[in-house]
């Protein structure tokens, strides 16, 4: 948890320009990514437990549309079953989707 507040306060601290808001919104996707995998597989990526429910199993290139440009985010994939962010439902709309990230990131963050 650490890292990730290190690197979002590293992009907060970078000057302000055209893809400072593009990158946020990236690294808000990721770390909510990681947080439903986590959920999916029973623990974090790189721990080896008996606990474990499922396995990552590379990544898949999706593209993002949002009003703040194109986001290039890398899904992870499950062994067993499928996992398909909730940020990005498929019929939802770019903006609510955008909502939806913001206020979780917000609620994940002690």
């Amino acid at each position: 948890m650490t890292d990730a507040k290190m690197a979002l306060l590293e992009l907060v601290e970078q000057e302000a320009d055209a893809d400072l808001v593009r990158e946020m919104l990236a690294f808000a996707a990721d770390r909510m990514m990681d947080l439903e995998i986590e959920a999916k597989t029973g623990v974090p990526a790189g721990t080896r437990s008996p606990d474990r429910l499922n396995h990552r199993n590379g990544y898949r290139d999706r593209n993002w549309d949002t009003r703040a440009g194109r986001i290039e985010l890398a899904v992870p994939k499950l062994r067993k079953g499928s996992y398909f962010p909730s940020f990005l439902e498929p019929r939802r709309t770019a903006e609510k989707a955008l909502v939806a990230v913001i206020q979780e990131a917000y609620i994940q963050i002690p």
